[in-house]
């Protein structure tokens, strides 16, 4: 069965009355450890979700170490009173992403300013699907840009929306660099906010040589509480598989508590798509709007190639999110590291570019003359910029060659649909 916006609104009322049996479960218990939670068993709408929201980051946030007990923490006390619910939690998702310190910066690693999370973030129901749906629109107005010249290709790729919406563009594209033998690839992601993983894991997948196959290509690492199988929380939240069905494990609903969070079971590696093989440079074009999915493509390549960042520093956001649904909420709580094959994922500061260049806020992407891609050029040697007259460019999405690329201020979250389960695939069963 398909997951409609009465499935999703069922499901958080259903959350939401569950929540009190949880919090009975801890709040009962005697002599209760220093640690252990306990909160009331009675209250408001707006009180159990916030206890919802401390009890969630408790066990899934990345930094679930560095959070203090509820009854120090006290949600009710310090939140209830805001006016408007939304407002109250996201003043409470703000203050839980400001306890972990990065020892580097001296700072939260959440820490952007004074009134939002720099990566967790809080969306009602009925405007979940806003971010993908931004993205989505940014890649039919703007389009994919490929441009050849000599044996350089140039690749402007403005987001990761999921991946059904872009295979086939990206399939048709790389058919036609396959034929250029190209030794360079030029990935333009001056303007990429990220998006889904698998979108981001396909591109790379077409760009790499089958050589790398069975390489690891990164990992999504979780806390401990969550790596270790400790959650009880996740049992509250129903397990879509990522075509969104429900599914049944030895007839009961799988839940969020049967997910396998293990390093193993999180590893993804290489698995050659098409046909290009001659790839052996490749440089990134990036600026402080390059994140999330763009960073992972570059970080993922660092192990194998020689990569190279042109431009600007990138935003820096090495962890990734899945959605916990509270009564009329979806919370994206930052969830797991993204590590490449070095276990490399230290860049929540941004990456700094190799080749610093001051970008045009209105380029003309693809053009040889272009700063970012000059720079390039000039890093490569030879003269090719003289191959404007001659060289090959398409665009997916009309005549942006002469025009400002049309791009959505909002960062797109690094969202993990394909979270998958402990239990032999035998014993399931879609609903």
């Amino acid at each position: 069965m398909k997951v409609t916006i009465n499935n999703i609104f069922q499901k958080a009322i259903l959350n939401y009355l569950t929540i009190a049996i949880l919090i009975l479960f801890f709040g009962c218990k005697k002599e209760p450890k220093e640690d252990e939670i306990t909160s009331p068993i009675t209250g408001s709408r707006t009180e159990f979700t916030l206890d919802s929201l401390y009890l969630y980051a408790k066990e899934i946030y990345l930094w679930n170490d560095a959070l203090p007990s509820y009854s120090a923490f006290s949600p009710r006390e310090k939140y209830a009173h805001i006016t408007s619910e939304i407002n109250a939690v996201n003043t409470e998702l703000f203050d839980l992403s400001q306890f972990k310190i990065n020892e580097q910066t001296k700072l939260p690693y959440e820490y952007r300013g004074l009134t939002s999370p720099k990566y967790s973030y809080v969306e009602t129901n009925y405007k979940q699907n806003a971010k993908a749906t931004v993205s989505a629109s940014a890649v039919q107005n703007s389009g994919i840009i490929v441009n050849h010249i000599d044996d350089v290709t140039y690749l402007y790729v403005p987001s990761f929306p999921q991946l059904n919406t872009l295979r086939a563009d990206l399939d048709n594209i790389f058919i036609d660099i396959a034929k250029q033998k190209p030794r360079t690839m030029v990935i333009d992601l001056r303007y990429n906010k990220g998006g889904y993983i698998e979108t981001a894991e396909y591109l790379a997948n077409l760009i790499a040589s089958s050589k790398l196959n069975g390489k690891i290509m990164y990992v999504e690492s979780f806390n401990n509480t969550l790596s270790a199988g400790k959650t009880k929380v996740l049992k509250h939240q129903p397990y879509l598989d990522i075509n969104g069905n429900y599914v049944k494990i030895n007839g009961r609903q799988a839940t969020m508590a049967d997910i396998d969070f293990s390093e193993k079971g999180n590893t993804y590696y290489f698995n050659k798509k098409g046909q290009l093989e001659s790839v052996e440079n490749i440089y990134f074009i990036t600026s402080r709007s390059t994140a999330s999915a763009s960073e992972l493509l570059i970080s993922l390549f660092k192990p194998y190639y020689n990569a190279k960042l042109v431009g600007q520093k990138t935003f820096g956001k090495p962890v990734g999110f899945f959605p916990i649904e509270i009564d009329k909420y979806s919370i994206y709580l930052s969830s797991f590291l993204l590590k490449n094959a070095t276990g490399w994922f230290d860049y929540f500061d941004g990456m700094e570019p190799n080749i610093p260049v001051d970008l045009s806020i209105s380029p003309n992407l693809g053009d040889p003359e272009e700063v970012g891609l000059k720079s390039i050029l000039r890093d490569l040697g030879g003269n090719k910029t003289s191959l404007l007259a001659t060289n090959h460019k398409k665009s997916t999405g009309g005549s942006q060659h002469h025009s400002k690329t049309p791009i959505s201020n909002q960062e797109i979250p690094l969202i993990e649909k394909r979270l998958k389960l402990t239990l032999d695939t035998k014993t399931l069963s879609t609903q």
